[in-house]
């Protein structure tokens, strides 16, 4: 049966003991699906598309991806980072390149690529809405890139947002690490982070990638072994 690999960045990954009580989206995946599939979570911390590309990341899939596998791509973040070249992209010229192999890599191995639009930061405007720019021009260039490819898309940079709103600027800290002084022993100075999610956080956008693949008519080989 499918294997469903996860390649991205800190938001997706899994957190190790002294992280926690930080969490990755992708390590509550696999809860959503039934046993036909297996959630292969590859997101690593602190990695852009560059940096994965370049430490061979994709290559390490490579030896595990087979016909028929499903690769959700979800970057942006450490892309946008221009202090750092062994991490930054230009949104519409090497990010888009770097999606594009990506892309290639899942269809030439006989598998389905799925684009996921970068999960946002909590950041509001000064009207308390959710800043259409909080992940900068990125999930604008991986629209383009799912339609100029004709790759199916996960729109979670607008469903994150409009969770954010529901819950509002104060509500929504719940779902990042917004810890206090000797609030956690892993975090002895507190945290206040709205980037990373809290243990709530992480399980509220697994839910949000779960819905999408629902309601994709073109994910319908992967949506039918989601569970109700």
């Amino acid at each position: 049966m499918p294997t469903l690999f996860i390649a991205g960045d800190s938001t997706a990954a899994q957190k190790g003991a002294g992280e926690k009580p930080m969490t990755g989206w992708g390590e509550y995946l696999q809860q959503h699906f039934s046993s036909a599939i297996t959630v292969d979570n590859r997101a690593i911390n602190g990695r852009s598309t560059r940096s994965y590309l370049a430490e061979g990341r994709l290559d390490d899939i490579g030896k595990d991806f087979r016909p028929g596998d499903f690769l959700l791509i979800q970057f942006g973040h450490n892309d946008q980072k221009k202090e750092d070249p062994a991490r930054y992209t230009e949104p519409d010229t090497d990010y888009r390149r770097n999606l594009l192999t990506f892309v290639n890599f899942a269809r030439s191995g006989g598998g389905f690529p799925v684009l996921l639009t970068s999960v946002s930061r909590r950041r509001f405007t000064p009207c308390g809405e959710p800043d259409p720019l909080a992940v900068g021009l990125y999930p604008e260039v991986m629209r383009k890139v799912a339609a100029d490819t004709g790759t199916p898309l996960l729109e979670i940079f607008a469903s994150s947002q409009q969770l954010y709103r529901l819950l509002g600027e104060e509500g929504s800290r719940q779902l990042f690490m917004h810890l206090p002084e000797n609030g956690h022993p892993n975090y002895p100075q507190g945290i206040t982070d709205d980037t990373h999610f809290s243990k709530e956080g992480a399980a509220r956008v697994a839910a949000l990638v779960a819905d999408a693949i629902r309601q994709s008519a073109e994910l319908r080989g992967l949506s039918e072994h989601l569970c109700e």
